[in-house]
């Protein structure tokens, strides 16, 4: 990336702007309200990440939040574009790393024995909220696959991830010995 010199261009007054490929588009796009979803995901985790949570969740936030930042580059660009140059992407090996967490996270937390409401410590609630954010990251690229080709690897990575999230939301509150709170569906 070459350096950015000003941190702005005026280039976006209009309410427009262009993708990676140089296409001319609408700041209410739904490609733009897609990616810009994914970096308010980011934002989310650094919160997240300042409320300090337990190892090894630190250590993977930080991971995943580059990955989002493979995720908004991948997003940015048309498909046809993405042939003309190599840029960054999500691929399996990313899915597969999340699932492997995932499944290591159970294994100290035990099976989910009953819905749980979105809560417990900080750190463990800003993972909630990051994971409502990328449910809606996840709709947001259902949409735009309707209205163009999108690859399949970031639906996917979006999906998992938001699982992971809620893992790792409970596996926080564990590790903090904060018992979950369970939905009382009769209240």
């Amino acid at each position: 990336m070459p350096p950015l010199h000003r941190l702005y261009t005026k280039a976006g007054d209009s309410g427009s702007t262009r993708l990676g490929g140089g296409q001319k588009v609408s700041k209410d796009s739904i490609r733009l309200e897609c990616y810009g979803t994914v970096d308010e995901l980011n934002s989310n985790l650094g919160l997240a990440l300042a409320y300090q949570p337990v190892e090894p969740l630190r250590s993977a936030l930080g991971r995943i939040q580059n990955e989002l930042f493979h995720l908004g580059s991948d997003l940015c660009f048309l498909e046809e574009d993405k042939k003309k140059w190599t840029l960054p992407k999500i691929e399996p090996r990313h899915v597969e790393v999340l699932e492997r967490e995932m499944d290591s996270f159970q294994e100290s937390t035990g099976p989910l024995a009953n819905f749980i409401l979105p809560a417990g410590n900080p750190a463990a609630a800003q993972l909630h909220v990051s994971r409502t954010v990328c449910r809606r990251a996840e709709r947001l690229l259902v949409r735009l696959g309707g209205e163009e080709v999108v690859a399949e690897e970031p639906l996917r990575y979006l999906n998992r991830l938001s699982d992971w999230l809620f893992a790792a939301a409970r596996l926080e509150n564990h590790a903090r010995g904060i018992p979950e709170v369970l939905w009382d569906a009769s209240a």
